[in-house]
């Protein structure tokens, strides 16, 4: 069954494809410039010591952004 949730509720080493951003202005542009776009497989895979920020692989980078930038981001998985 097909769950949507946001980002951060992705357990790590495990694939989600994203499904939405729910942003607008620049923090969208961002995130669309660094490939959060519908449909994108992506993987969290190194989380900081102090839990944020959170590293995800996605289309072929290592990306690390902020847990406040992570919840605009809706995933299925």
């Amino acid at each position: 069954m097909q769950q949507i949730k946001s980002l951060n509720d992705l357990p790590l080493n495990t694939d989600g494809f994203i499904e939405s951003l729910d942003c607008d202005g620049n923090i969208r542009r961002r995130l669309l410039d660094l490939g959060f776009v519908k449909g994108s497989r992506i993987t969290p895979v190194l989380i900081s010591s102090l839990h944020d920020p959170r590293a995800f692989f996605i289309r072929g980078t290592l990306i690390a952004i902020r847990n406040d930038d992570a919840k605009l981001i809706q995933i299925s998985f």
